[in-house]
């Protein structure tokens, strides 16, 4: 029974080492989900997660996390927190210091001061950049151009500004949400699962979601049962790709339940994603799932072929790329 961690594909080798380090130094799944997951946080070049992650269409980037403990089914989770550096934290605090489990934008941030979370400025300039080249390129469909309106990224010190500007503008901004997220930009939510050497699982999601997104958007990431769902009795998913889809169907849930109905790992991965294609409709839905049982074998499912993880073993040296399985309709 061996402890490992499992993260999606896009996930660097470097955030997972630390974790991997203090697995096998005997610190708990908990600890070690939460170190891997900062560690993306904090990756300037990931532009779907935490620091630098794509904004909202306001300009605002909006951050979603949720932490859930295998052993005792205890979870915490925050969405639309804004202005900190780590909501996997914040979710984790939630979990361990409320009565609750979800806490969302003002209310999460006020928990977030209370408890002196790291906060932080979430927009980079490279992340800005992007911003104001897809903002151009929507804009165009009604005439309007952002530099036209005088505003580069060397003085745009309001975010106010800007959103003053496209309020200004009289483009609705249910349209303007429309057509700006044709465009996929940014990589995808983090997801990790840790098993320790005791045979406990945790499952952790961190994300800034989908960019360009209307603001108040909540993806799965923070909704247990959906985006993530871990038990120690049968086993722990997470999930990527459309959370609204994950939100419908309870995909994270659905999956480790069909471990407890006594499926193999990869019975219950592809029956999960073949169910969630028929309930959505959708020939171009992306998910991915990723599965551990309680034995530790893992899996990656997904509605699309190419999609990768990662999982290293304490007796690895270092994480091996697997192909999630193409589960088609």
């Amino acid at each position: 029974m061996s402890a490992l961690i499992l993260v999606n594909g896009e996930v660097r080798d470097e955030c997972i080492q630390p974790g991997m380090q203090a697995l096998r130094q005997g610190a708990p799944a908990i600890d070690v989900a939460e170190l891997v997951a900062r560690a993306v946080e904090s990756d300037a070049g990931d532009h779907s997660v935490g620091f630098s992650g794509l904004p909202n269409i306001l300009g605002e980037v909006e951050l979603d996390a949720s932490i859930m403990d295998g052993a005792t089914l205890a979870s915490g989770a925050v969405s639309a927190l804004k202005g900190y550096l780590h909501p996997v934290s914040v979710a984790r605090q939630v979990m361990e210091r409320l009565p609750h489990v979800l806490l969302t934008d003002a209310g999460a941030a006020r928990f977030a001061a209370e408890i002196n979370a790291e906060a932080g400025d979430l927009l980079t300039p490279e992340a800005k950049a992007i911003y104001l080249k897809r903002l151009n390129a929507v804009g165009r469909d009604w005439g309007l151009e952002i530099r036209d309106w005088r505003l580069e990224i060397g003085d745009w010190s309001e975010i106010s500004n800007l959103q003053s500007l496209i309020s200004s503008s009289n483009v609705p901004l249910i349209d303007l949400v429309a057509r700006a997220i044709r465009y996929h930009e940014g990589g995808d939510t983090m997801n990790i699962i840790v098993r320790d050497g005791a045979g406990r699982l945790v499952s952790a999601v961190t994300t800034s979601g989908v960019a360009w997104k209307y603001p108040g958007r909540v993806g799965d990431s923070p909704i247990i049962g959906a985006g993530s769902y871990a038990d120690d009795r049968h086993g722990a998913a997470t999930c990527t790709g459309m959370g609204e889809l994950t939100i419908r169907h309870g995909t994270a849930l659905r999956a480790v339940l069909a471990l407890s109905y006594g499926k193999s790992i990869d019975e219950a991965g592809r029956e999960t994603i073949r169910d969630l294609r028929r309930m959505s409709g959708a020939r171009d839905a992306w998910v991915r799932l990723l599965l551990v049982d309680k034995n530790g074998a893992v899996g990656g499912y997904c509605t699309r072929p190419g999609a990768t993880l990662k999982v290293q073993t304490i007796d690895e040296n270092r994480p091996r790329v697997i192909e999630s399985e193409h589960v088609a309709e």
